[in-house]
């Protein structure tokens, strides 16, 4: 989704093939080839594939949008969307991914109660923490809409799913915000 949501915001022309989704397929040889651990996603450019988003959005803003959709490095909100671009992947989306994995293994009349809680209390501060930064703000970096917005606002509606109860209420606008723009909406159709 954040690939496909940053290729739509720069007008990058891609293309989506659609796969199994089965944990027997990704536990293939053929897709094990493409991303070792059997995740998604992947992405072909060329002779190049990487199976790392945050690393594809990365790659791609070097390769074919130098200078969009983040500030210039001598900027100092530069340091801020670093932070944020990371934040999302490595601080908000971990508690969420690991309620899905969880639940993955563990059908609902069996799973630890405690494990998920504890999950969604870091989750619950992670997005309390975006909250408070967002507060009289737009968007998270210079009040511009940037890469950092699609990383970290793609963990923001994984929060919203997963979490609803635990969301602060004055995240709702910046989450809206990011679902009407029409790059988000076109991504999130495929």
């Amino acid at each position: 989704m954040r690939v496909i949501w940053l290729c739509e915001e720069l007008q990058l022309l891609y293309s989506v093939t659609k796969i199994d989704f089965s944990a027997q397929y990704r536990a293939t040889p053929e897709w094990r080839a493409l991303n070792p651990v059997g995740k998604v996603p992947v992405m072909v450019d060329g002779d190049v594939t990487m199976f790392e988003s945050g690393a594809m959005v990365q790659y791609l803003l070097d390769r074919y949008a130098p200078g969009k959709l983040r500030p210039p490095v001598e900027d100092p909100g530069y340091a801020h969307y670093l932070q944020w671009l990371w934040f999302g992947e490595a601080t908000l989306s971990r508690p969420l991914g690991e309620i899905v994995n969880h639940r993955r293994e563990f059908p609902r009349d069996r799973e630890i109660p405690e494990v998920i809680e504890e999950m969604k209390t870091r989750a619950a501060s992670a997005l309390t923490a975006v909250a408070d930064h967002m507060v009289g703000r737009k968007y998270l970096v210079n009040d511009t809409f940037t890469a950092a917005d699609i990383m970290l606002g793609y963990a923001v509606g994984l929060g919203h799913a997963l979490i609803p109860d635990r969301m602060p209420e004055h995240l709702q606008d910046y989450w809206t915000r990011l679902q009407n723009r029409t790059a988000y909406q076109t991504a999130s159709r495929l």
